[in-house]
């Protein structure tokens, strides 16, 4: 498996298989014993073309029963239950929903009664936090001491309108977490080499965060100036400011866009491919 990491990153995150189920993972999280978690990966499902292999949307054109297939397999390789799943509806907001085992299933064997939902914390052991990706950016966030659990999806819009910080928010309001005590992680998505923003989003970022620490100034086209975002740096600082200590701050180290054999990358493939999962549970006790 010839898997692209970044050079310059510390390697936090790593590849775990399955059966034939590829996926990655961060030790981090698996150490501290409470929490079952993954990324997915395109190998070890049953899609077929541009779905190839391991699709988990059902909403981009693939044949459903494969996708079911797919929840079945990568469900299994995490050791976690399908019919737990709850899933994030994701339009780029800020919107942090506080699940319960009510929402089990929602998103995946019956429909969700909610909707522009790109974050969910938890407390319920079992329940299975589900959001999805092609190139944005999954947040991960596990409280140890009060047992309680957070996972976002993040794109640039989410990522200027810190929807990590809104998430720690919401997990302190209702767990009562400290930052301190948290750990999270930012998985699998664009990197700065491959993120080529316009300068309105570059000014959107210049203004939240220090240019110097997350703009590249990249090449001139007609349309404009274009800038390389660094999107990991960008929400490291998120979960800095939201009080999470460096070292509990786990990176990705590795691109969805240079690797679209592994992961896929709506850059890389022009629109045309599925999603990839982010999974998130507490243990039962």
């Amino acid at each position: 498996m010839n898997i692209k990491w970044k050079e310059h990153e510390k390697q936090h995150m790593q590849v775990r298989q399955s059966g034939e189920v590829v996926y990655l993972a961060y030790p981090a999280l698996e150490e501290i014993g409470i929490v079952k978690h993954g990324f997915s990966t395109r190998i070890g499902g049953v899609s077929e073309g541009i779905f190839s292999t391991m699709n988990l949307s059902f909403t981009r054109g693939d044949d459903r029963d494969a996708v079911m297939e797919n929840y079945r397999r990568i469900t299994a390789a995490l050791g976690v239950d399908v019919e737990n799943i709850v899933t994030s509806d994701q339009t780029h907001t800020t919107n942090v929903r506080v699940v319960t085992g009510k929402d089990a299933g929602k998103g995946i064997l019956k429909p969700r009664d909610y909707k522009d939902v790109d974050g969910m914390v938890t407390d319920v052991p079992g329940l299975v936090l589900a959001t999805f990706y092609a190139d944005c950016v999954p947040l991960f966030f596990v409280d140890p001491v009060k047992r309680a659990i957070g996972l976002s999806h993040s794109g640039w819009r989410g990522t200027v309108r810190k929807m990590g910080k809104v998430t720690v928010e919401t997990m302190i309001r209702q767990y009562g977490s400290e930052p301190e005590h948290i750990l999270a992680a930012i998985g699998p998505s664009i990197c700065q080499d491959c993120y080529e923003v316009s300068e309105d989003v570059a000014e959107a970022f210049s203004g939240e965060f220090p240019a110097d620490e997350i703009l590249k100034k990249g090449r001139k086209t007609e349309e404009g100036q274009k800038y390389q975002l660094d999107l990991w740096r960008s929400n490291e600082l998120v979960m800095l400011e939201a009080g999470i200590k460096p070292e509990h701050i786990s990176r990705p180290g590795i691109c969805t866009c240079c690797n679209p054999d592994l992961l896929f990358s709506h850059r890389a493939s022009h629109g045309k491919r599925g999603n990839l999962g982010a999974f998130l549970a507490l243990d039962s006790i």
